[in-house]
């Protein structure tokens, strides 16, 4: 009998949370690179809400697929932010439809009384700006993992070829 290993658990899909600034950083990392149209980021005043569909990397995957000689997988997610009182944006042309846009990071930027900013990162020095009245991030998969269309991994130029 051999110890379980990390790379033969079951595979499921992503369903995470963030409420504080500590659990934001995973969820960003496993949204990094991730890609979207332009028309696929929405927010709802009513309802306090951001959200977008994103087409997302499969991070958590990267490993396994390079050892195992199978193709990298992309997966559309949903990010959703809630408690959202204001938007702000810059470097984004939202008239341009087919615009594509590459996620880089997102993180909480604390203000006072648990209020504070979400600020999404994209790359070509566009950002979104999120005001809330208290951190509420989720991140969900909504569809099965596919082939990535480049059948690359996103390469930021780092020593990790794993």
């Amino acid at each position: 009998m051999s110890d379980a290993r990390f790379e033969d658990g079951r595979e499921a899909p992503l369903n995470l949370g963030a409420l504080e600034g500590e659990d934001l950083v995973v969820l960003s990392s496993l949204a990094q690179d991730a890609v979207f149209p332009v028309t696929e980021m929405s927010w709802r005043a009513s309802k306090q809400r951001f959200a977008i569909l994103l087409n997302r990397f499969r991070w958590e995957d990267k490993a396994a697929a390079k050892a195992r000689g199978r193709a990298y997988e992309r997966v559309q997610s949903m990010l959703v932010v809630d408690n959202v009182i204001s938007v702000a944006s810059q470097g984004i042309d939202r008239s341009d439809k087919d615009t594509i846009l590459s996620l880089l990071s997102v993180i909480f930027e604390p203000g006072d009384d648990g209020t504070g900013h979400v600020l999404l990162t994209l790359a070509g020095d566009g950002a979104v700006r999120l005001a809330v009245e208290a951190l509420d991030v989720t991140l969900k998969d909504v569809t099965r993992p596919y082939q990535a269309p480049s059948g690359q991994a996103p390469d930021h130029g780092t020593l990790d070829n794993t």
